[in-house]
């Protein structure tokens, strides 16, 4: 697939087969994770990669946007090393970059993938640290639930001229 026809064709998808995606797959998507742009090149990021369904089904009980990880293959969890980050304080970015290119590079593998936001709220930030026994100099960025999709999206065009500013606002 070609990268724009990956970009401008993603979908969020929140409905899965029960199809496993593999360990080779994960570290493609892993790699296009850290492919991607980081400010002073600090690559501030981790993942976790979660796909005991007991741990998955876990998430929801805080997360009320989260109940897809019930049927997903595995999720990501991306998060930000404030160390590695050497107070720059571009490790929001940098991990949305790195999200970003999960979401891409599952799409262009055929795999079905959702961002489900965990910073800045609290008490999302603090269930995902207990539950996965993330250390405070870590922070959760995210979840990305992934898995085969269940059923086909079409794209949709979310282009507005009308946010289009030449040159001057």
């Amino acid at each position: 697939m070609e990268a724009i026809e990956a970009i401008l064709t993603r979908r969020s998808m929140r409905r899965y087969t029960e199809a496993p995606v593999s360990d080779e797959q994960v570290r493609r998507l892993l790699e296009a994770a850290m492919a991607a742009p980081s400010g002073h090149n600090k690559q501030p990021w981790h993942f976790i990669v979660v796909r005991d369904r007991a741990t998955l089904l876990e998430v929801p009980k805080f997360h009320p946007y989260s109940k897809m990880l019930g049927q997903c293959a595995l999720a990501i969890v991306v998060c930000g090393d404030l160390d590695l980050d050497g107070g720059t304080k571009f490790w929001v970015q940098d991990c949305s970059a790195a999200t970003q290119n999960i979401l891409i590079a599952a799409h262009a593998m055929g795999l079905g993938a959702v961002w489900l936001g965990v910073y800045p709220h609290d008490d999302l930030v603090a269930g995902v640290r207990a539950l996965l026994g993330i250390p405070e100099r870590i922070v959760p960025l995210n979840i990305v639930s992934v898995g085969y999709p269940a059923e086909p999206k079409p794209p949709g065009n979310r282009y507005n001229e009308e946010r289009v500013h030449g040159g001057r606002w």
